[in-house]
This record gives C-alpha cells, sequence and structure tokens, in this order.
C-alpha cells in the first residue's frame, strides 16, 4: 500500500520536510535534520540522497525519487514500485521500497523512497578504478546472471505492465515527432525483415545499462530505475545492455566492460537459455534505433516548450551519434565517406573577438576559471557547467564548418531526386527506395558523418 503522512501539512511545506514526513511515518522513528542532495543526470526523474538523524541520534540515509512536479505519471510510478518489490521477492538485487504514493505535502509529484544502497554507478569508475579490478572481468557474467533472474521474475503481481511491441512502440514514437530521418527508416525496415521468433514474455527492466546499477568491489548491489519496465521478450534486456551508448567510451562491447559470450554465459547459468547470437543483434540493434528515437524525443521536451532544460536541449545534438551507431550495426554505413574541408569564412564587418572567438574563449573561462571554483557538494552545478561548455564547443564547430558539407549533401540528395533528408526518408518509407542501394548509403552517411563532426568529432574515432 501507499505510506502517506497521516497529519496535516502546513500550507507551505519544504520538499525536505515532507521527505522527513514521509520517512517518519515509514520507519516509525522520530526523524529530524532532513537534508536532500540531488544526483546529477535524472533526464525524466529527479533522484536525491537523503540524509537525516532519527531519535537515537543515528545517522538515516534514504534515496527519494519523484516526477518532476506538474509533469508526474501516477500509474507509470506505481508499477515502477511494484517491480521493485516483485525483483526482490525473485532475489534480484534492488533496494528495498520503503514507501510510495501518488503524492505527498512537499513533494509535490508521485515518488518513490528507498532505502540507500552503498555502490558505484559512474560508468568511468567502473572502468577505470584500481578498487573494481577483482570484480571487473566478470562483471559482464555477473549483469547476465541478474538478468537471469529479473526474468525469472513471477508476473503475478505484474498485470498492469504493458505488453505491446516494442517496435510498434518505438516506431509510433518516432512517427508522432514528425522529422523524418532516413537512418531511422533504414533501421526500421532492416528491422522488420529480420526478425527473429518472440521468445516467451517475461519481466523486461527496459532500461538495464551502466549507470542503472549499483556495482561494489564485491559485485553488483542493486539494480534501480524501473520506469520502463514491461513485459517482453527477455533478450530485449540482453541487446540494450550492449548497445554502444551504454560503453560511454570504452571497447568491451558489454556495458564497456566484457564480451557478449561472457553476458551469454552468466545468463544460461541462471536460466538454462542461451540466445543466439543472430537475436541478440538484433536486439542490439533495436536498442541503437530506440536510444536515437528516445534521444529526440527527450530534446524534444525541451524544443517543444515542455521543460526548458539545459540537458535536454543538449541531447538533440547528441542524436548523430546514435544514427552513426545504427548505421555501423546495419552495416550500412559507407567508410569511403569523408566530410568536406570547412569553407572559408565570410569577411565579417564586426569587430574582433569574432564569434567562434568568443565561443571558445567563454568556454575556456568556464572550464578553467569557473569550474574549479565548485565544490564536491555542487555536483549539479558541475554537470550542467560541463554540458553548457560542450555546447559551446558544438556552436564553435558549427560556425567554423560553414555551408560546404550541407551543399555537398543537398547535391548527392538531388541525384536521388529528393530536395531534403526528410523527402529520402519518405522515399525509404514507401520502398521507392532501397535502404542497401550504395547512393542511398553514401548521401545519408555523408550527413550523419556531417552532424557527427560538429556535435562529438571523436566519436567516429
Amino acid at each position: 500500500m501507499a505510506v502517506t503522512p497521516d497529519s496535516p501539512a502546513p500550507e507551505s511545506i519544504t520538499l525536505a520536510e515532507g521527505v522527513g514526513a514521509v520517512l517518519r511515518e515509514a520507519t516509525g522513528r522520530t526523524i529530524d535534520s532532513v537534508s536532500l542532495r540531488r544526483f546529477t543526470g535524472g533526464a525524466s526523474k529527479q533522484v536525491y540522497a537523503v540524509s537525516a538523524r532519527d531519535d537515537a541520534d543515528e545517522p538515516v540515509h534514504a534515496v527519494l525519487r519523484r516526477d518532476p512536479p506538474g509533469h508526474g505519471d501516477a500509474t507509470r510510478m506505481r508499477a515502477e514500485a511494484a517491480c521493485l518489490r516483485a525483483a526482490a521477492s525473485a532475489g534480484v538485487p534492488v533496494p528495498a521500497v520503503l514507501a510510495a504514493a501518488d503524492t505527498a505535502p512537499g513533494i509535490d509529484a508521485p515518488y518513490l523512497l528507498m532505502d540507500m544502497v552503498e555502490g558505484e554507478s559512474i560508468p568511468r569508475k567502473l572502468h577505470r578504478d584500481p578498487e573494481f579490478a577483482p570484480v571487473r572481468d566478470r562483471l559482464a557474467a555477473d549483469l547476465g546472471r541478474v538478468l537471469g533472474l529479473i526474468h525469472r521474475t513471477p508476473l503475478d503481481t505484474l498485470d498492469t505492465l504493458d505488453d505491446q511491441d516494442p517496435l510498434e512502440t518505438i516506431e509510433q514514437i518516432y512517427l508522432d515527432l514528425d522529422e523524418p530521418r532516413p537512418a531511422v527508416e533504414m533501421g526500421l525496415r532492416w528491422l522488420r525483415e529480420h526478425r527473429p521468433p518472440p521468445r516467451r514474455k517475461t519481466l523486461v527492466h527496459g532500461d538495464f545499462r551502466l549507470g542503472n546499477f549499483l556495482i561494489s568491489p564485491d559485485g553488483v548491489r542493486a539494480v534501480l530505475d524501473w520506469e520502463l519496465a514491461h513485459r517482453g521478450d527477455p533478450v530485449e534486456d540482453l541487446g540494450w545492455l550492449c548497445v554502444r551508448a551504454w560503453r560511454f567510451g570504452a571497447a568491451a562491447p558489454v556495458g564497456g566492460l566484457g564480451t557478449r559470450e561472457q553476458l551469454l554465459d552468466g545468463y544460461a547459468q541462471t536460466t538454462g537459455i542461451r540466445p543466439t547470437s543472430e537475436e541478440l543483434h538484433w536486439w542490439e540493434t533495436f536498442g541503437t534505433l530506440k536510444w536515437l528515437v528516445l534521444s529526440r524525443f527527450q530534446a524534444e521536451r525541451h524544443l517543444g516548450g515542455d521543460e526548458h532544460s539545459v540537458e535536454l536541449a543538449a541531447i538533440g545534438r547528441r542524436v548523430c551519434e546514435s544514427e552513426y551507431d545504427l548505421l555501423a550495426a546495419l552495416r550500412l554505413l559507407d567508410e569511403s565517406v569523408s566530410v568536406p574541408a570547412s569553407s572559408e569564412p565570410l569577411t565579417a564587418v564586426h569587430d574582433r573577438p569574432g564569434l567562434t572567438e568568443i565561443l571558445d574563449l567563454v568556454a575556456e573561462t568556464l572550464t578553467e576559471e569557473m569550474a574549479p571554483t565548485l565544490t564536491a557538494e555542487q555536483q549539479r552545478q558541475r554537470f550542467l557547467l560541463r554540458i553548457c561548455v560542450n555546447l559551446l564547443g558544438t556552436a564553435s564547430r558549427e560556425v567554423r564548418a560553414g555551408p560546404t558539407a550541407a551543399a555537398e549533401v543537398a547535391g548527392l540528395l538531388g541525384e536521388l531526386g529528393c530536395k531534403s533528408e526528410a523527402e529520402l526518408a519518405a522515399g525509404l518509407r514507401s520502398e521507392s527506395l532501397s535502404y542497401s542501394d550504395n547512393e542511398v548509403r553514401r548521401v545519408v552517411s555523408l550527413a550523419v558523418l556531417s552532424r557527427l563532426q560538429v556535435a562529438n568529432p571523436r566519436y567516429s574515432g
């Protein structure tokens, strides 16, 4: 049952006071000195570390996860709580749910309050820090075993979870964005033509990747963030973990930690089932397309005016990374294509510093003068500062690039009888153009690589 404070709240109550009241009711202890620290990231949810003291002056730690006030989805949050409880009963390492409700005074949104679990989630540290060396070589297999436990979780308490076809769902989200993209159309066509036979539906975590589980030097401590959980083909989770975006710059295909064979070995140990490499590749390709569409969907929350956020805005310029990954996964990337050199800038009537000089100077000042003044407790501010610096770099590279690449893309589109990438996407959807045609591959590859060279020139290696 959802837990809410019994006592009426004052008309104006802070988030810390609201959390303290819920924690007091959930634990039956006197709670005071409540403080909150917001974690970085969390594009769709707000997550806070909660610290308090009880009547014996002992520390009390918890984690609050809530929807942004005014943008809540109570049904989805209730399902997330149900998944955590069902998974815990099946032996999956998850935080214990202390309280969950559609709202509470001060919290003002659907929320979960959970036990604090110690562990590391930052991919860079898991990839590099010496303390994780003893467990690093076996983490891919361990994650396979944990996924096996998730997929063995009974579904009898999870009948509210959707079981829609994920390919149809992501295609509808893409169509609703009304931004036709040739790479997405190529991916959809390939996925429809090569889909493997479905497996028996299980609980699917839906976002099983680095950043969403806690690791200690002993192994996996907790699986977090169940907001995308649903009933479906279990290989979906395995493929999602292999998507390049979740390697965070490391080379190993399973989260930058290990091999696909290790992942499948661990999974087979728990379930007795070993998916084929073809199945895994299909779901990895699907996951790459899914992240492409969801990235653009998240950016639209800012671009469409629903939620003003520099973090969401920045995601919009990273969509080309997933376009590149999707072409590579489909083996349709034309590796002979090279982005043309930048055009000569026009002589400006303005005084110096010029536009690119201003952008570079501001980025340098933020990085070298402002960033060092932020304390370790100001993690959110440091995170946002990095986003701003990255956006300034993107803007500077775009100015330097000029119109040359765009003109070459337009020329290649014209040779195909298309006036725009949207028109090419329409031709792919109607099947009047083939996604395997060399000229189609060439223009799509050039467009994606041109975007990537501006947004993140190191991404393609």
